[in-house]
């Protein structure tokens, strides 16, 4: 799914196809299928549920925030949000990849460890660019005001 998104937004880019609708509805389908995976994996004991409340709350905070901000602009997802999404997926399939039964136990290790970093690295970004589409949204708000 999180390849088939990207192969959708560079079409719609690269073809001039990019609509207020689609970059409402992107992000809340990329954080849709973030937060069904990161349950998934909470209800299975592999990702802490201090980290998925933790992204849950920031993934609906900013998704509530945008559809207050709708009447004053579209907040598309910035760089830093796609980056986030990255972020996100790569930790998410790391988890999901069974590294002890795939390769010897060096290997295994080094990419179990791999994936706990990036999925820190994921919760750190995630809070981040929270915060920046915040900061966002006051000063479009200030600029209306």
């Amino acid at each position: 799914a999180a390849l088939t998104d990207r192969v959708d937004g560079h079409l719609a880019r690269s073809r001039g196809l990019i609509t207020d609708l689609g970059k409402i509805l992107d992000p809340i389908a990329d954080k849709s299928l973030v937060v069904a995976a990161l349950v998934l994996l909470s209800m299975d004991g592999l990702v802490p549920w201090w980290v998925t409340v933790a992204i849950i709350v920031r993934e609906l905070g900013i998704t509530v925030m945008r559809f207050f901000m709708i009447r004053r602009a579209v907040m598309a997802a910035s760089k830093g949000g796609k980056v986030k999404t990255t972020l996100q997926m790569v930790f998410i399939v790391g988890m999901l990849i069974p590294w002890h039964a795939l390769l010897p136990t060096p290997a295994s290790t080094f990419f179990e460890i791999t994936t706990i970093v990036v999925m820190y690295l994921a919760l750190a970004w995630t809070l981040v660019t929270g915060a920046q589409y915040v900061l966002d949204a006051r000063r479009i708000a200030r600029a209306d005001a």
